[in-house]
């Protein structure tokens, strides 16, 4: 899937960048370009463009790991997709701490940002670069335009699979920005292409927009569990579908947990399983050692041809220093940098010790208590990815730089949480399902001992139960937000910039719009609070 793109595809997004965020973002395209009539005789250059798509939620640019951005403004490494996302959903939370002082990095756990933080404002950029990708590809795979490039019937129908696969990609980068900004600039393949400014687009109405997109293609997208290995299905959109209605009440202030039930129960009839092994969904083969059965939708890393410094090399190489060996992670050093807090640690019951093998935190040489938040060793380190197989092999790259494992956006793990949840805020289903799903998790995390009965099903319990399961898969900040812990709620280590800790103001329960984009594009008004 990760051909090199052709230029024409760079042509095509160079022109419908955002002209609001000019100054920040910024392509590179290639010499000896071609017409779309050229381009599009090829059945295979959609396939070539769609794989871009799915590319630019792994790597940063046109080469790997360096050298040739798809974004200006920010270092390389820091400004890819996931990498981003990642530090926004989970820095913030008591799930992760950095020691690093690059920039402004240190205000994203202290929840002290501004609207001229550098990382929130790549993070922006990054994602309506991504819409002004798949906008040129569902614009360029219209009726009007295949009938002018003669595309055979045949290949249309498999570009029809295609063109949905993107509008999912879309509507996912929506939901990101939906989440983090609220009320961001909006653009679709109906706009024109060039520069111009976009009308900014209120929450409720991008979530009407995210969810008619993906009632749309749902029929159109390959079956559940039918599509190669990396690209998005059917079950994807179930998956996205719950995520957006169980956070509804937060978005539009409207519930919708009965559609979570809806959809939740769609990707649980898919026959999806759980990995009998909880490692193993984080290791270098978990696109084959049975966590493919368990994870929905995965961002595909391979440690030769998706050569990025952010994304899983980050994952994995930033949370290794002190007493750790980087060998025993499948890498060749590691960066010293992230940690987790003792608020988080204590939700396993026995902390470090606990019996619930989802705990998997480094504590050799390493101090529970964080008294300096950019020494590594203050803090227990946490060791749940590593670029090894299941038989301790390490990845295909030989110089240990970049990784093979994927990383599980979706996975069923969280759409058992999500209905157990909704049952729980009134959605309908079953409580002794919700149970039963529930004790499917624990039976995998204890050897014996973790089943719970209907009266520890809680609401409390399920947030602490994703922290358990989810913790470092960026959903953190989201839920937090949902259950109203994130920001005038909820205690840790450095929230707030002091050392045990302190409540912040709710306003940044949403990040703010860039400084940068609204002193360009008179259309936008900011977040409330900055």
């Amino acid at each position: 899937m990760y051909n090199k793109v052709k230029s024409f595809f760079l042509i095509l997004l160079s022109l419908t960048v955002l002209g609001a965020c000019e100054s920040e973002l910024e392509l590179s395209p290639e010499d000896n370009r071609q017409t779309p009539g050229e381009i599009f005789q090829d059945a295979e250059a959609y396939k070539q463009f769609l794989a871009k798509l799915y590319a630019g939620l792994a790597v940063s640019g046109q080469q790997g790991p360096a050298g040739n951005p798809d974004l200006i403004g920010l270092d390389e490494g820091f400004s890819q997709y996931l990498r981003l996302y990642w530090m926004l959903q989970e820095l913030p939370t008591e799930e992760a701490v950095i020691g690093w002082n690059d920039g402004t990095i240190l205000t994203l756990h202290a929840q002290t940002w501004t609207s001229g933080n550098e990382f929130i404002r790549t993070m922006y950029s990054r994602i309506l670069y991504q819409v002004a990708q798949t906008n040129a590809f569902i614009r360029e795979t219209s009726d009007a335009n295949l009938n002018a490039y003669g595309v055979d019937q045949a290949t249309r129908e498999e570009i029809v699979k295609f063109r949905a696969e993107a509008r999912f990609l879309r509507a996912l980068s929506y939901y990101h920005a939906l989440d983090l900004f609220g009320n961001p600039p909006f653009i679709s393949e109906n706009d024109p292409v060039g520069a111009f400014l976009p009308e900014q687009i209120q929450r409720a109405d991008l979530f009407t927009f995210i969810e008619s997109e993906l009632l749309a293609i749902e029929n159109e997208m390959v079956p559940a569990r039918q599509n190669e290995y990396g690209r998005a299905d059917r079950a994807a959109v179930w998956t996205l579908l719950a995520k957006l209605y169980l956070n509804a009440e937060e978005y539009t202030g409207t519930k919708r947990y009965a559609d979570v039930i809806t959809y939740s129960e769609k990707v649980i009839n898919a026959g999806y399983t759980l990995v009998d092994d909880y490692q193993k969904l984080f290791l270098a083969d978990n696109n084959t050692n049975g966590a493919q059965n368990e994870i929905i939708f995965p961002i595909a890393f391979d440690g030769l041809e998706t050569r990025s410094f952010g994304g899983m090399t980050f994952i994995i190489r930033a949370p290794i220093g002190g007493d750790m060996v980087p060998a025993e992670f499948g890498v060749n050093s590691g960066w010293g940098g992230l940690r987790t807090t003792p608020q988080f640690v204590s939700l396993f019951p026995g902390g470090a010790e606990s019996q619930d093998e989802r705990e998997m935190f480094f504590t050799e040489g390493q101090r529970l208590e964080i008294r300096d938040i950019t020494r590594f060793k203050d803090g227990y380190a946490v060791a749940k990815f590593r670029n090894v197989d299941s038989e301790g092999n390490p990845g295909s790259d030989p110089t240990g730089e970049h990784p093979d494992t994927d990383f599980p956006m979706f996975r069923l793990a969280d759409v058992y949480l999500m209905y157990a949840e909704a049952v729980l805020r009134g959605g309908g289903g079953s409580q002794s399902q919700a149970v039963s799903y529930i004790n499917e998790l624990r039976d995998r995390a204890y050897e014996s001992g973790g089943t719970i009965s209907a009266n520890d099903l809680t609401l409390d319990f399920i947030l602490a139960e994703r922290g358990r399961e989810l913790y470092w898969e960026a959903h953190r900040r989201t839920d937090l937000v949902r259950f109203g812990q994130f920001t005038s709620q909820g205690v840790w280590a450095w929230k707030g910039n002091v050392p045990q800790g302190m409540t912040t103001a709710a306003f940044r329960d949403l990040y703010p719009i860039p400084a940068s984009d609204l002193g360009v594009n008179t259309n936008l008004t900011q977040n409330p609070g900055y």
